[in-house]
């Protein structure tokens, strides 16, 4: 049942995007013989046709004309989907999204030589309310918390401020190149080059997963571009909406400049709000689905794809709402539904968000047959020029302010591929028909469509060679084993605790106070009671066979013969691992004894208190190694017995004074952590 009313849904979302695409025949309805029976009367008539003859077999397209061609289309791009994996080493050479175009291209050709008319294009309203969010949730959804909230600060430094950059430089510098060429260009404003570029410095998600999914870089490297380019674009079409409103006044003052922030603030932070309550809303609903698994994944899809449409009905972020949908919802939609009920959730949404990306490059490919292209060499090669040169020193100027701030700097190689990696696609392509008629709209839509292709065929096809080249560090193949996540949670739990000690409020303390709180209020709330006693160590290793399932899913079968040997080969040459010596224990021992108070250059705090003898003392921190939890104990800040006093250790590793006065404080007043 729950598949039939997904596959319902999707031909439902489909029905007005082919609809729009696709312009109805002409094509009269039959005539036939009626022989009419008809009652008179002054109000009112009553007609009745009724055939001559039975007709054994005929033929009425017109009444299924929009099914019938939903179905063609998804079933094109289903098969140039399947003749892309199957066509041997071509896959190792041109990304899918550049196969997909060409298959639109040529699929376009024929349409407009057939029909002496431009072919179906993609229209805005088929874009963004029925192809873009199943991709959009199907990456929040299986979106990588633990990496996008680490580096969520570079991640919003790169969406916000390097949109901001992006888009006033590249309108401003074409605005300069209008002004140079008055016979043209002179009938374009300010404002509407300040609204091209903000269109045209919108990074496509899509275009962003199709050839990053294929290169395989690092977690860290994936995540930035990926998690900018969909941030990106929820600030992308709020500054698109904010120009255009702009354009559409008669005058603009300082107060509509402001208003006009304040809009932008408010439209990011209000689709976070409505996603963050739908995201919630499920999660609870989701409790009580016990005795209905059935149509448990309904309510992700209905959810998710009501906080979309909601936002946009209150002309708020609708990507920022169905992202943050996504996130809230899964770890506890995940622990309330069955196995079998993630699987479908899994299933579904990797089919639809597929099936959603392919046909929108198709789309692209199709919609660039048209009779509408106007060229201007100067603006055209301008743009693209531009949109290059403003994006790599923004991603330079920005990444070298955030690294002065981040452990884990960005490489300069990391940076050219972030730089390289601006792919533009559909969003662009989308809000480019959006822009009122005026006498230059038709260069915007061929300036648009040139720099697509540019990013599409040319970075996404070189990009791969140059990962090679410059020797990216690539991701590891291999998921981690329950161990290495335990040791992992452990080692947060840890920084979390050394960071609480030493006075310092970063990412682990927040985390760690988050997931206090998710444990006893949220959990106990949205959790079914007998999922919350479920122990750690299983939920672990149940997220890291639901990672690996879909890991062996989406790899394809020569990568996992390749994954495999490249396994053996390291086990069999890896060293034997031997046990620690006594002695080197005893020096680790020592040196974190010594050295863990130095951590991150910050000093412990002080607390003051004073013995009989009238001493101040002052509070220090030490790991002990073989007892394992932190330990807190009291030595003279200021000895009355010694001038200097030495340290010697008492036990486990614990050094302290060897002062009476310390001693006795020791072991009477000793506080644990």
């Amino acid at each position: 049942m729950a598949g039939l009313c997904t596959h319902a849904l999707l031909l439902a979302a489909c029905a007005l995007p082919c609809s729009s695409l696709t312009p109805p025949a002409q094509v009269s309805p039959p005539q036939q013989q009626p022989l009419s029976l008809a009652l008179n009367s002054s109000d009112a008539g009553l007609l009745l046709d009724v055939p001559v003859a039975l007709r054994v077999f005929s033929v009425d397209y017109h009444h299924v004309q929009a099914p019938f061609e939903i179905v063609l289309w998804i079933m094109l791009a289903s098969l140039a989907k399947l003749g892309f994996h199957w066509s041997g080493r071509v896959p190792a050479v041109v990304p899918e999204s550049c196969l997909l175009i060409m298959v639109g291209l040529m699929v376009g050709g024929v349409i407009y030589g057939v029909r002496h008319s431009a072919p179906p294009t993609l229209s805005a309203d088929a874009f963004f309310l029925f192809l873009l969010p199943p991709i959009v949730l199907d990456a929040g959804y299986f979106l990588p918390g633990r990496l996008f909230f680490e580096n969520l600060g570079t991640i919003l430094w790169y969406a916000v401020l390097g949109t901001l950059w992006n888009v006033m430089g590249i309108g401003l510098s074409l605005y300069g190149v209008c002004l140079l060429s008055p016979e043209s260009l002179g009938d374009v404003s300010l404002l509407h080059c300040l609204l091209f570029g903000s269109l045209i410095a919108a990074v496509d998600p899509v275009a962003v997963l199709s050839v990053f999914q294929e290169i395989h870089v690092n977690e860290q490297l994936h995540i930035l571009v990926f998690g900018e380019s969909l941030l990106n674009d929820a600030v992308t079409v709020v500054l698109y909406k904010l120009f255009e409103s702009f354009l559409r006044m008669p005058t603009i003052s300082g107060v509509d400049v402001l208003l006009g922030g304040c809009r932008v603030v408010v439209v990011g932070l209000g689709g976070l709000c409505l996603g963050l309550f739908f995201g919630l809303l499920a999660a609870l609903t989701s409790r009580f689905t016990s005795r209905a698994q059935v149509i448990a994944p309904l309510f992700v899809f209905l959810y998710s794809y009501l906080s979309y449409l909601t936002s946009e009905m209150l002309h708020l972020s609708g990507i920022m709402a169905i992202v943050t949908c996504a996130v809230t919802m899964k770890q506890y939609v995940e622990a309330n539904v069955s196995q079998r009920s993630n699987t479908s959730i899994q299933y579904f949404l990797k089919m639809w968000s597929s099936v959603s990306e392919t046909l929108i490059f198709i789309f692209l490919g199709v919609s660039t047959i048209q009779d509408v292209h106007m060229w201007d060499w100067p603006f055209v090669c301008s743009t693209l020029l531009l949109c290059l040169l403003w994006r790599a020193l923004g991603v330079l100027l920005l990444t070298a302010v955030v690294n002065k701030m981040r452990r884990n700097a960005v490489t300069f190689r990391d940076q050219f591929i972030i730089a390289y990696g601006g792919l533009r696609g559909a969003i662009c392509f989308s809000l480019v028909f959006l822009i009122d008629d005026f006498p230059k709209k038709r260069l915007f839509i061929t300036t648009t469509i040139v720099v697509i292709l540019f990013t599409v065929f040319v970075q996404g096809m070189t990009i791969k060679p140059l990962v090679e080249l410059l020797e990216v560090k690539k991701r590891k193949r291999a998921l981690p084993t329950v161990s290495e996540e335990i040791h992992s949670r452990i080692l947060d739990h840890l920084l979390a605790g050394i960071e609480d000690v030493v006075g310092y409020w970063g990412q682990h303390y927040w985390k760690d106070k988050f997931e206090q709180f998710n444990k006893k209020y949220l959990r106990r709330f949205l959790i079914r009671e007998e999922r919350q006693e479920c122990s750690s160590i299983l939920r672990v290793y149940e997220e890291l066979e639901r990672r690996e399932q879909r890991g062996e899913e989406e790899t394809p079968i020569t990568q996992v013969e390749h994954c495999s040997q490249e396994r053996t080969l390291i086990l069999e040459s890896r060293p034997h691992s031997r046990p620690l010596l006594p002695e080197e224990m005893d020096s680790i021992r020592r040196i974190l004894s010594r050295n863990l108070h130095n951590f991150n250059n910050k000093k412990s705090r002080d607390v003051h208190c004073w013995t009989e003898c009238g001493a101040e003392l002052q509070q220090r921190i030490v790991f002990d190694v073989s007892v394992g939890p932190l330990e807190t104990f009291y030595t003279h800040n200021h000895c009355v017995c010694l001038p200097d006093p030495p340290l010697v250790e008492v036990s486990y590793g614990v050094l302290m004074c060897n002062c009476q006065h310390c001693l006795l404080h020791h072991r009477t007043q000793k506080v644990p952590l």
